[in-house]
């Protein structure tokens, strides 16, 4: 079984799946091929700081963070993106409880996973800035290197 095509199967058979996180965009708490993920099945609606589990209308699956709700969906951002997303309730399918980090476990419900998240979440508007100052350095970079070898 091919546990991306059953991953929604798996989760409502078992309510909890266990997998190794795939992709960059919950760096830097959870790293790529490294860290194992457990998420469960939930009712009613999740709260600010949850972490979701949901489908895409393309058909992927990711695991981001609520940063905002409304009434009919929740505003979810990747702790290493920069692009809000906007999900309603029916794409999520299930909410993460916890991950296992260089060896070490951790709960969401935690007081250190729970100071993260906050911390993480409100220098938010420094993290974006000092992307765009990168971005800009590189094009600095990649000009005065063009001018030296003309």
């Amino acid at each position: 079984m091919n546990p991306k095509s059953h991953i929604e199967e798996l989760l409502k058979l078992n309510g909890v799946i266990v997998y190794k996180t795939r992709g960059v965009s919950m760096r830097p708490m959870l790293k790529q091929n490294r860290d194992l993920v457990t998420v469960r099945t939930f009712e009613g609606r999740l709260k600010k700081y949850d972490v979701p589990l949901y489908r895409r209308k393309t058909g992927g699956f990711v695991l981001h963070r609520i940063i905002g709700i409304k009434d009919d969906c929740y505003i979810i951002r990747g702790d290493n993106t920069f692009k809000k997303e906007y999900v309603p309730d029916s794409e999520v399918i299930g909410v993460l409880t916890e991950f296992k980090r260089k060896g070490k476990d951790h709960s969401v419900d935690s007081a250190g996973y729970k100071l993260y998240a906050r911390f993480w979440n409100l220098i938010y508007p420094l993290r974006w800035v000092l992307r765009k100052l990168k971005v800009v350095g590189s094009k600095i970079k990649r000009i005065i290197s063009r001018s030296k070898k003309h």
